[in-house]
Protein backbone atom coordinates (compact mmCIF):
# COMPACT_ATOMS: atom_id res chain seq x y z
CA UNK A 1 0.00 0.00 0.00
CA UNK A 2 1.34 3.07 -0.85
CA UNK A 3 1.46 6.42 1.33
CA UNK A 4 -2.37 6.99 0.81
CA UNK A 5 -3.96 4.28 0.25
CA UNK A 6 -6.87 3.08 2.44
CA UNK A 7 -8.46 0.06 3.61
CA UNK A 8 -10.43 -0.69 0.88
CA UNK A 9 -13.60 -2.86 3.76
CA UNK A 10 -15.87 -0.52 5.16
CA UNK A 11 -14.81 2.36 2.61
CA UNK A 12 -16.68 3.94 -0.04
CA UNK A 13 -16.10 6.72 -2.21
CA UNK A 14 -19.10 8.25 -4.05
CA UNK A 15 -19.17 10.85 -6.55
CA UNK A 16 -22.27 12.67 -8.24
CA UNK A 17 -21.70 14.48 -11.63
CA UNK A 18 -20.69 17.97 -10.95
CA UNK A 19 -16.75 17.21 -11.19
CA UNK A 20 -16.33 13.44 -11.69
CA UNK A 21 -12.16 14.41 -12.85
CA UNK A 22 -11.81 15.51 -9.63
CA UNK A 23 -13.54 12.46 -7.86
CA UNK A 24 -11.41 10.08 -10.23
CA UNK A 25 -8.37 11.79 -8.92
CA UNK A 26 -8.74 11.24 -5.53
CA UNK A 27 -9.88 7.76 -5.79
CA UNK A 28 -6.42 7.21 -7.93
CA UNK A 29 -4.08 8.96 -5.34
CA UNK A 30 -6.40 6.78 -3.05
CA UNK A 31 -5.80 3.25 -4.66
CA UNK A 32 -9.75 2.82 -4.39
CA UNK A 33 -12.33 2.59 -7.20
CA UNK A 34 -15.10 4.86 -7.30
CA UNK A 35 -18.83 3.20 -6.08
CA UNK A 36 -20.79 2.08 -8.93
CA UNK A 37 -24.00 4.70 -8.64
CA UNK A 38 -26.86 5.46 -11.49
CA UNK A 39 -27.71 8.96 -12.02
CA UNK A 40 -30.28 10.09 -14.51
CA UNK A 41 -33.01 11.77 -15.14
CA UNK A 42 -36.84 11.44 -15.89
CA UNK A 43 -38.39 12.73 -18.81
CA UNK A 44 -39.49 16.04 -16.87
CA UNK A 45 -35.79 16.56 -15.82
CA UNK A 46 -36.28 14.95 -11.81
CA UNK A 47 -33.09 13.25 -11.05
CA UNK A 48 -33.03 9.95 -10.73
CA UNK A 49 -29.69 8.64 -8.20
CA UNK A 50 -29.38 5.06 -7.43
CA UNK A 51 -26.40 3.66 -5.27
CA UNK A 52 -25.30 0.42 -7.12
CA UNK A 53 -23.30 -1.49 -4.22
CA UNK A 54 -23.44 -2.40 -0.60
CA UNK A 55 -22.84 0.33 1.41
CA UNK A 56 -24.26 -1.15 4.73
CA UNK A 57 -22.30 -0.49 7.60
CA UNK A 58 -19.47 1.61 4.94
CA UNK A 59 -17.89 4.90 5.93
CA UNK A 60 -19.30 7.02 2.93
CA UNK A 61 -17.57 9.88 1.59
CA UNK A 62 -19.39 11.69 -1.05
CA UNK A 63 -17.55 14.29 -3.53
CA UNK A 64 -20.10 16.61 -5.21
CA UNK A 65 -19.24 20.72 -5.46
CA UNK A 66 -22.32 23.00 -4.71
CA UNK A 67 -21.78 24.99 -7.85
CA UNK A 68 -24.76 26.40 -10.25
CA UNK A 69 -26.94 24.73 -11.65
CA UNK A 70 -28.75 24.08 -8.61
CA UNK A 71 -29.21 20.66 -9.44
CA UNK A 72 -25.49 19.91 -8.31
CA UNK A 73 -27.23 20.58 -4.88
CA UNK A 74 -29.90 18.42 -5.56
CA UNK A 75 -27.94 15.89 -6.61
CA UNK A 76 -25.96 15.56 -3.60
CA UNK A 77 -29.05 15.78 -1.36
CA UNK A 78 -30.33 12.56 -2.85
CA UNK A 79 -26.52 10.13 -2.67
CA UNK A 80 -26.66 11.45 1.18
CA UNK A 81 -30.52 10.16 1.42
CA UNK A 82 -29.80 6.93 -1.23
CA UNK A 83 -26.47 6.41 1.38
CA UNK A 84 -28.82 6.92 4.53
CA UNK A 85 -31.44 4.77 3.54
CA UNK A 86 -28.92 2.28 2.69
CA UNK A 87 -27.55 2.00 6.19
CA UNK A 88 -24.15 3.34 5.64
CA UNK A 89 -22.39 4.40 9.18
CA UNK A 90 -20.96 7.48 8.26
CA UNK A 91 -21.95 9.75 5.60
CA UNK A 92 -19.22 12.52 4.89
CA UNK A 93 -19.96 15.60 2.84
CA UNK A 94 -17.09 16.44 -0.07
CA UNK A 95 -17.85 19.98 -1.05
CA UNK A 96 -15.15 21.16 -2.61
CA UNK A 97 -17.05 24.69 -3.42
CA UNK A 98 -19.63 25.75 -1.03
CA UNK A 99 -22.49 27.20 -3.68
CA UNK A 100 -24.26 29.62 -1.95
CA UNK A 101 -21.66 30.53 0.36
CA UNK A 102 -21.82 34.06 -0.59
CA UNK A 103 -25.58 34.68 0.92
CA UNK A 104 -24.01 34.42 4.74
CA UNK A 105 -26.09 37.54 5.95
CA UNK A 106 -28.83 39.68 5.84
CA UNK A 107 -27.14 42.79 4.27
CA UNK A 108 -30.43 43.80 2.81
CA UNK A 109 -34.25 43.41 3.70
CA UNK A 110 -36.14 40.58 2.62
CA UNK A 111 -33.22 38.24 1.49
CA UNK A 112 -32.28 34.73 1.94
CA UNK A 113 -29.56 33.64 3.92
CA UNK A 114 -28.35 31.09 1.05
CA UNK A 115 -25.30 29.56 2.68
CA UNK A 116 -27.40 28.52 5.96
CA UNK A 117 -30.12 26.77 3.64
CA UNK A 118 -27.73 25.03 1.89
CA UNK A 119 -26.43 23.68 5.04
CA UNK A 120 -29.56 23.05 6.61
CA UNK A 121 -30.44 20.91 3.84
CA UNK A 122 -27.20 18.39 3.95
CA UNK A 123 -27.68 18.42 7.20
CA UNK A 124 -31.42 17.45 7.37
CA UNK A 125 -30.71 14.90 4.41
CA UNK A 126 -28.97 12.85 6.12
CA UNK A 127 -24.85 13.94 6.48
CA UNK A 128 -22.50 12.93 9.27
CA UNK A 129 -19.88 15.50 8.46
CA UNK A 130 -18.74 18.36 5.77
CA UNK A 131 -15.20 18.38 4.37
CA UNK A 132 -14.71 21.75 2.20
CA UNK A 133 -12.00 23.60 0.66
CA UNK A 134 -11.61 27.68 1.02
CA UNK A 135 -15.61 28.89 2.32
CA UNK A 136 -16.01 32.54 1.48
CA UNK A 137 -16.24 33.22 5.73
CA UNK A 138 -14.42 30.52 8.21
CA UNK A 139 -17.31 31.71 10.03
CA UNK A 140 -19.90 29.57 7.52
CA UNK A 141 -18.27 26.02 9.52
CA UNK A 142 -21.41 27.38 12.45
CA UNK A 143 -23.93 27.10 10.10
CA UNK A 144 -23.20 23.63 9.87
CA UNK A 145 -24.97 21.11 13.59
CA UNK A 146 -22.23 18.76 12.17
CA UNK A 147 -18.90 18.47 11.91
CA UNK A 148 -16.88 20.40 9.70
CA UNK A 149 -13.32 20.21 8.45
CA UNK A 150 -12.31 23.48 6.40
CA UNK A 151 -9.09 22.70 4.20
CA UNK A 152 -7.06 25.57 2.55
CA UNK A 153 -5.66 24.83 -0.85
CA UNK A 154 -2.84 27.42 -0.22
CA UNK A 155 -0.11 24.96 0.23
CA UNK A 156 -1.18 23.97 -3.26
CA UNK A 157 -0.72 27.75 -4.72
CA UNK A 158 2.27 28.04 -2.40
CA UNK A 159 4.66 25.30 -3.60
CA UNK A 160 3.38 26.33 -6.76
CA UNK A 161 5.13 29.78 -6.20
CA UNK A 162 8.35 28.48 -4.91
CA UNK A 163 9.02 26.85 -7.92
CA UNK A 164 8.84 30.13 -10.27
CA UNK A 165 11.16 31.71 -7.30
CA UNK A 166 10.13 35.13 -7.68
CA UNK A 167 12.22 37.61 -6.69
CA UNK A 168 10.81 41.04 -4.86
CA UNK A 169 7.11 39.25 -4.53
CA UNK A 170 4.63 41.99 -3.44
CA UNK A 171 1.43 39.73 -2.13
CA UNK A 172 -1.45 42.30 -3.03
CA UNK A 173 -4.63 41.86 -0.96
CA UNK A 174 -7.42 42.61 -3.65
CA UNK A 175 -10.05 44.19 -0.77
CA UNK A 176 -10.21 43.85 3.35
CA UNK A 177 -11.58 40.49 3.36
CA UNK A 178 -8.54 38.54 1.32
CA UNK A 179 -6.50 40.77 3.98
CA UNK A 180 -5.50 37.62 6.17
CA UNK A 181 -4.99 35.12 3.01
CA UNK A 182 -2.82 37.53 1.27
CA UNK A 183 -0.69 38.13 4.67
CA UNK A 184 -0.38 34.20 4.72
CA UNK A 185 1.09 34.14 1.32
CA UNK A 186 3.35 36.33 1.76
CA UNK A 187 4.85 34.87 4.66
CA UNK A 188 5.53 31.73 3.36
CA UNK A 189 6.70 33.19 0.10
CA UNK A 190 8.99 35.92 1.96
CA UNK A 191 7.33 38.84 -0.30
CA UNK A 192 5.46 42.02 1.40
CA UNK A 193 2.34 43.06 1.74
CA UNK A 194 0.23 45.44 -0.05
CA UNK A 195 -3.54 46.20 0.13
CA UNK A 196 -6.19 47.46 -2.52
CA UNK A 197 -8.96 49.75 -1.29
CA UNK A 198 -11.97 49.63 -3.46
CA UNK A 199 -15.39 49.92 -3.53
CA UNK A 200 -19.10 47.80 -5.25
CA UNK A 201 -20.97 50.63 -6.70
CA UNK A 202 -23.22 47.32 -7.60
CA UNK A 203 -22.84 43.64 -6.84
CA UNK A 204 -20.47 42.18 -9.42
CA UNK A 205 -18.84 45.28 -10.05
CA UNK A 206 -15.40 46.33 -8.27
CA UNK A 207 -13.67 49.79 -8.78
CA UNK A 208 -10.39 50.47 -7.21
CA UNK A 209 -9.54 53.91 -5.43
CA UNK A 210 -5.82 53.12 -3.49
CA UNK A 211 -3.53 50.95 -3.18
CA UNK A 212 -1.55 50.44 0.24
CA UNK A 213 1.76 49.53 0.27
CA UNK A 214 5.07 49.46 -2.51
CA UNK A 215 4.27 47.62 -5.74
CA UNK A 216 6.89 49.44 -8.13
CA UNK A 217 8.73 47.83 -9.41
CA UNK A 218 8.00 44.23 -7.87
CA UNK A 219 6.31 41.09 -9.44
CA UNK A 220 2.65 41.09 -7.97
CA UNK A 221 0.73 38.71 -6.35
CA UNK A 222 -3.00 38.59 -5.92
CA UNK A 223 -4.71 36.13 -3.92
CA UNK A 224 -8.64 35.23 -3.15
CA UNK A 225 -10.90 32.64 -3.11
CA UNK A 226 -12.73 32.85 -5.96
CA UNK A 227 -12.93 34.02 -9.59
CA UNK A 228 -16.30 34.81 -10.51
CA UNK A 229 -16.66 37.51 -12.99
CA UNK A 230 -12.68 38.47 -12.42
CA UNK A 231 -14.04 42.40 -12.08
CA UNK A 232 -11.87 42.91 -9.16
CA UNK A 233 -9.00 40.80 -10.00
CA UNK A 234 -8.31 42.68 -13.43
CA UNK A 235 -9.22 45.89 -12.04
CA UNK A 236 -6.34 45.41 -9.65
CA UNK A 237 -4.23 44.13 -11.78
CA UNK A 238 -4.67 47.32 -13.99
CA UNK A 239 -3.90 49.50 -11.48
CA UNK A 240 -1.19 47.51 -10.34
CA UNK A 241 0.42 47.74 -13.92
CA UNK A 242 -0.17 51.94 -13.22
CA UNK A 243 1.78 52.04 -10.36
CA UNK A 244 4.91 49.93 -12.17
CA UNK A 245 4.13 46.84 -11.15
CA UNK A 246 6.41 43.79 -12.92
CA UNK A 247 4.99 40.48 -13.75
CA UNK A 248 1.44 40.17 -12.12
CA UNK A 249 0.02 36.58 -11.42
CA UNK A 250 -3.43 35.88 -9.71
CA UNK A 251 -4.50 32.97 -7.54
CA UNK A 252 -7.79 31.13 -6.79
CA UNK A 253 -9.13 28.14 -5.23
CA UNK A 254 -12.72 28.61 -7.29
CA UNK A 255 -12.90 28.86 -10.83
CA UNK A 256 -16.70 30.02 -11.67
CA UNK A 257 -15.25 32.27 -14.46
CA UNK A 258 -18.86 33.19 -15.29
CA UNK A 259 -20.06 35.55 -18.28
CA UNK A 260 -17.51 37.99 -19.01
CA UNK A 261 -14.47 36.65 -16.86
CA UNK A 262 -12.55 35.03 -19.64
CA UNK A 263 -12.85 37.79 -21.52
CA UNK A 264 -11.49 40.37 -18.72
CA UNK A 265 -8.50 38.11 -17.65
CA UNK A 266 -7.06 37.05 -21.23
CA UNK A 267 -7.01 41.08 -21.81
CA UNK A 268 -5.37 42.14 -18.42
CA UNK A 269 -2.06 42.68 -18.15
CA UNK A 270 -1.82 38.88 -16.31
CA UNK A 271 1.08 36.97 -16.61
CA UNK A 272 -0.60 33.73 -15.12
CA UNK A 273 -4.31 32.72 -13.81
CA UNK A 274 -4.01 29.80 -11.66
CA UNK A 275 -6.75 28.47 -9.95
CA UNK A 276 -7.92 24.90 -8.52
CA UNK A 277 -10.04 21.60 -9.79
CA UNK A 278 -12.34 22.59 -7.28
CA UNK A 279 -15.17 23.09 -9.88
CA UNK A 280 -14.80 21.62 -13.08
CA UNK A 281 -13.67 24.10 -15.65
CA UNK A 282 -15.23 23.28 -19.47
CA UNK A 283 -12.63 23.73 -22.58
CA UNK A 284 -14.66 26.67 -23.76
CA UNK A 285 -13.82 28.43 -20.44
CA UNK A 286 -9.76 27.83 -20.60
CA UNK A 287 -7.56 30.31 -22.04
CA UNK A 288 -4.08 30.40 -22.63
CA UNK A 289 -2.70 32.33 -19.09
CA UNK A 290 -4.86 29.52 -17.37
CA UNK A 291 -3.01 26.92 -14.92
CA UNK A 292 -5.44 24.58 -12.64
CA UNK A 293 -3.51 23.09 -9.75
CA UNK A 294 -5.15 19.49 -8.42
CA UNK A 295 -6.41 19.25 -4.85
CA UNK A 296 -7.03 15.75 -5.47
CA UNK A 297 -4.14 14.95 -3.15
CA UNK A 298 -4.90 17.42 -0.41
CA UNK A 299 -8.42 15.79 -0.29
CA UNK A 300 -7.09 11.93 -0.70
CA UNK A 301 -5.10 12.77 2.53
CA UNK A 302 -7.84 14.36 4.52
CA UNK A 303 -10.59 11.95 3.52
CA UNK A 304 -7.83 9.25 5.01
CA UNK A 305 -7.33 10.94 7.87
CA UNK A 306 -10.84 11.29 8.53
CA UNK A 307 -11.67 7.70 7.68
CA UNK A 308 -9.09 5.84 10.34
CA UNK A 309 -9.54 8.98 12.80
CA UNK A 310 -6.73 11.02 12.71
CA UNK A 311 -6.43 14.86 12.61
CA UNK A 312 -6.71 16.56 9.81
CA UNK A 313 -5.39 19.88 10.85
CA UNK A 314 -2.05 17.90 10.78
CA UNK A 315 -2.23 18.27 7.18
CA UNK A 316 -1.16 22.31 7.04
CA UNK A 317 1.24 22.05 10.27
Amino acid sequence: MDELSVPRRGFKLLAGTANKGLAEEISRCLGVDLTRVTISRFADGEIFVRIDENVRGADVFIVQPTNPPADSIMELLLLIDAARRASAARITCVMPYYGYSRQDRKDQPRVAIGAKLVANLITTAGANRVLGIDFHQHALQGFFDIPVDHLYAAPVFVSHYRKKQLRDLAVVAPDVGSAKMARGFAKRLNGSFAIIDKRRPTANVAEVLNVVGEVEGRDCLIPDDMIDTAGTVTEAARALKSLGAKDIYVCATHALLSGPAVERLTAAPIAEVTVTDTIAIPQSRRFEQLKVLSVGELLAKAIRYTHSDESVSSLFE
